[in-house]
């Protein structure tokens, strides 16, 4: 559905996008997970036609996205990372602005936006200033705005900065559901939680480049895997040592012991053995691949660093 080929933009400082291409299917939740400042909102903004590419071209269903295709942009829907609000207007007088923009007709705009701040929860609150709104509550209210008239594809950039956890889950079910109901979603994000909770697929991006995508299995694949299991700390634990080092070489680390089973372990075999021995499965914990690891090991920093 959405065809990104060889992207690049440069600006006289940096070049934030370095001949990028995706290909991201229709209905397709699709993340895109890099830390700040790797061109993540800068490939949003070519996408709506908010700037020109210095190189490549991005596609809707063979039509080019521009600057001037007026009609291929109103297919999309933006969730701004900074809220897009008018902090002395109510929720309501908000939407009306928004779809005045998008051309609703006054006849049907008001039904719209009913609909709209019922599935975000803020009916009740359509008369109140936005000014008087928590994080959450705006994010929400822009994610609504986006949605006015009914676009194919809603770009997400960031949408849960700044909000608490509460709302930030109100959102993932807000836009899984839009998802179950049809609607392509491109999610940008720096926190590998989301990424593994929302998207289907998911491309890496760093200093302006795709590193990698794929499903999550297929992009965990690509990080050498060794299995770890970790052992919590107590009395009981720390009497059984010699019971843990006969399954591997144990580490001594500083908040856990940290065992590197032999290859030829069983994990059915060990975990009968602790049970015999009378240790709680809740003091153990296999260490599974993540996205953050695989950054790591693709980049040789975090995330977040």
């Amino acid at each position: 559905m959405i065809s990104i080929k060889n992207v690049t933009k440069k600006f006289p400082s940096v070049t934030a996008l370095n001949d990028v291409s995706l290909e991201i299917k229709d209905k397709e939740f699709f993340g895109l997970l890099g830390p700040n400042g790797a061109g993540k909102s800068t490939l949003m903004n070519l996408m709506i036609g908010y700037i020109g590419a210095d190189a490549g071209d991005i596609y809707i269903d063979e039509e080019k996205i521009s600057q001037h295709n007026l009609a291929v942009r109103k297919q999309i829907g933006f969730v701004p990372q900074s809220i897009a609000l008018y902090d002395d207007a109510t929720a309501f007088e908000n939407l009306e602005i928004f779809g005045s923009l998008f051309g609703i007709r006054k006849n049907l705009l008001r039904a719209v936006i009913a609909e709209n701040l019922n599935r975000v929860q803020l009916y009740e609150r359509r008369k109140d200033k936005v000014k008087n709104f928590s994080g959450g509550m705006k994010r929400r209210l822009n994610i609504a705005a986006s949605l006015l008239h009914n676009p194919k594809v809603l770009l997400c950039d960031e949408p849960t900065v700044g909000v608490d956890p509460q709302s930030r889950n109100a959102i993932f079910d807000y836009l899984v559901k839009l998802n179950e109901e049809g609607k392509t979603i491109i999610y940008t994000t720096h926190y590998m939680e989301e990424a593994e909770r929302l998207c289907s697929r998911i491309a890496i991006i760093d200093s302006g480049k795709i590193i990698s995508s794929g499903t999550l299995d297929e992009l965990l694949q690509l990080l050498p895997y060794e299995q770890t299991i970790l052992i919590n700390k107590n009395k009981t634990t720390e009497s059984k040592l010699e019971l843990f080092k006969s399954f591997g070489k144990l580490l001594n680390e500083q908040e856990k012991y940290e065992l590197k089973p032999f290859d030829h372990l069983k994990l059915s075999d060990f975990f009968k053995a602790m049970e015999e021995h009378g240790i709680d499965y809740n003091s153990i914990d296999l260490h599974k691949p993540t996205l953050e690891a695989l950054f790591l090991h693709l980049t040789g920093r975090r995330l977040r660093d």
